[in-house]
């Protein structure tokens, strides 16, 4: 998926929604545990609910690969289940990858040809050559970890070189291996006002930005700061929509959920973009 076509389904739903599939058994409804694929169940029915509202969806790989075999079935199957009956949905996989050439090329293989994401957050501190095989595939797209939305960000993220945090010379260096048509940063709603430094250096590039909802991140800050004449943002919110409910309802509920974020976007991209 190009960055054209993401910009044309955000202006199409009027939302910049990405929902997290961070699925937990524990947390899946109870009458759901009586089908062969509990997890499966849970996100078809999450997605079918949320699609309307939505421009993307993240699985996190740690959900489903705790679980073996069957948590990785659960995800391909999650996966092909999106891009066949929502193909302008973009998907990705929140697998914090990153590691010595030859390891993240097979990484990238992975995600890329053996299931059809359309992109993989990467850690960027093994340096260029840990990035570079995922940028090596037509289409798809590297989202590099910036400045993450936890308690332990400031451990390193902060940490200054010259004046200049490390956050942002990542940023800055990144950008001479990719670009805004196959790159994007991860930098947290927690983090909200640190987007307009962000924006001083990458005022183009989509920004995916976790925190908002259960993580207390304010979406208002979030627009008002990262958002570009092109949106430029993917907004993710994972609990807050998926586990809105437990009952029956669960689907539903979480349809609801979303299409209260979609009509807060909307009026956030009429204020802050011009796409609509």
């Amino acid at each position: 998926m190009n960055k054209q076509e993401l910009i044309q389904q955000i202006q199409h739903k009027r939302s910049f929604l990405c929902v997290g599939l961070d699925t937990e058994i524990t947390k899946v409804p109870q009458h759901l545990l009586q089908t062969n694929d509990p997890i499966f169940e849970f996100n078809k029915q999450i997605i079918d609910a949320t699609a309307p509202y939505t421009v993307a969806y993240k699985p996190n790989i740690a959900f489903y690969e705790c679980y073996g075999i069957q948590g990785w079935q659960s995800l391909e199957k999650t996966v092909r289940y999106i891009t066949q009956n929502y193909p302008d949905i973009f998907v990705i996989a929140d697998a914090k990858r990153g590691d010595i050439g030859n390891t993240s090329k097979m990484y990238a293989q992975a995600f890329f040809e053996n299931l059809p994401f359309h992109s993989v957050t990467v850690a960027p501190y093994m340096g260029e050559d840990s990035v570079t095989p995922f940028l090596s595939y037509e289409g798809k797209w590297v989202i590099l970890l910036a400045l993450t939305s936890n308690k332990g960000a400031f451990d390193f993220q902060c940490i200054e070189s010259n004046g200049i945090p490390l956050y942002k010379q990542v940023i800055t260096q990144s950008q001479r291996w990719g670009t805004t048509e196959n790159m994007m940063y991860v930098v947290g709603a927690t983090k909200a006002n640190m987007l307009k430094d962000i924006r001083s250096v990458a005022p183009n590039h989509f920004l995916l930005v976790p925190g908002v909802g259960a993580q207390g991140g304010s979406l208002q800050e979030v627009a008002q700061y990262g958002m570009n004449a092109e949106c430029g943002l993917l907004v993710n919110s994972s609990r807050a929509i998926i586990f809105a409910d437990a009952s029956e309802q669960f689907a539903a509920v979480a349809g609801i959920k979303a299409q209260e974020m979609q009509i807060e976007m909307e009026e956030l991209l009429r204020k802050y973009s011009s796409l609509i």
